[in-house]
């Protein structure tokens, strides 16, 4: 039952671009979202609904000595399958405004009898996550944690066919990915019909994103390339987050 709760808050961070070529100097980065976007799915296994996902832009807070977008991610089962496997996970990364490289993540996870709490901190200068237990990794330059790295890709100029590389840090190791652009189409869920980018994320090192099939993300063919889509085959069918309402933020 693990998996199901695993891909109710993966489907929502599954991607994310820190390449090498990324310039460590402070340049304020233009991006296509804004403070008060609000993203909620419906998450389906098969036919059925299986929980609600929430993804916002709460705000721009201080961090270090600058500023951060604060993105929080929230899943939660629903009935009937919290009767059995209960889910609820808030993920919040703080996103540097200047160079959109990830400052601080948190994670409190509830999955059946599963609980944890975990806060992140990431030093760009120094290139090294410290965790709450003082446990400190060493990251690549720029690197993204699995929240900020969707944003981030958000800000890239996607072509179909082109293919981005990834460094992202999750559970005290480095997991290289790269996005591959597959093709446009149209896609119809419950928030309305959208012409999409398809991306797929392809781990190149077993872990974390680690799944059964292909795992593909719908982007919005457009400047805000706002995810209303993501669908995953698992042992047993397929499990998908549907976009159904949103908030475009100020």
């Amino acid at each position: 039952m693990r998996t199901v709760g695993w891909l109710l808050i993966v489907c929502l961070w599954l991607t994310g671009l820190a390449g090498p070529a990324r310039s460590q100097e402070p340049v304020r980065a233009s991006v296509p979202f804004k403070v008060g976007e609000k993203l909620t799915f419906q998450i389906r296994y098969g036919f059925l609904t299986a929980g609600v996902a929430v993804m916002e832009v709460r705000d721009v807070v201080p961090c270090g000595s600058g500023q951060c977008y604060e993105i929080t991610s929230e899943a939660r089962s629903t009935m009937p399958f919290s009767l059995v496997y209960e889910v609820k996970d808030v993920v919040s990364s703080w996103m540097d405004v200047s160079d959109l490289a990830t400052r601080r993540f948190e994670k409190s996870t509830k999955e059946g009898n599963y609980s944890r709490h975990e806060i992140v901190m990431f030093d760009q200068t120094d290139h090294v996550a410290i965790y709450s237990d003082s446990t400190r990794v060493e990251i690549p330059p720029m690197v993204e944690d699995v929240l900020s790295s969707l944003y981030y890709l958000r800000t890239k100029s996607l072509k179909v066919g082109s293919t981005v590389l990834i460094e992202n840090h999750s559970d005290r190791k480095n997991y290289p990915l790269e996005v591959k652009v597959l093709r446009t189409e149209r896609v119809s869920v419950p928030a309305g019909e959208f012409d999409c980018f398809v991306v797929e994320p392809i781990l190149k090192a077993s872990g974390l994103f680690e799944h059964q099939g292909n795992l593909t993300v719908y982007l919005t063919e457009d400047a805000r390339l706002m995810p209303v889509k993501m669908t995953s085959k698992i042992i047993l069918g397929s499990i998908s987050a549907m976009l159904s309402e949103f908030k475009t933020g100020e």
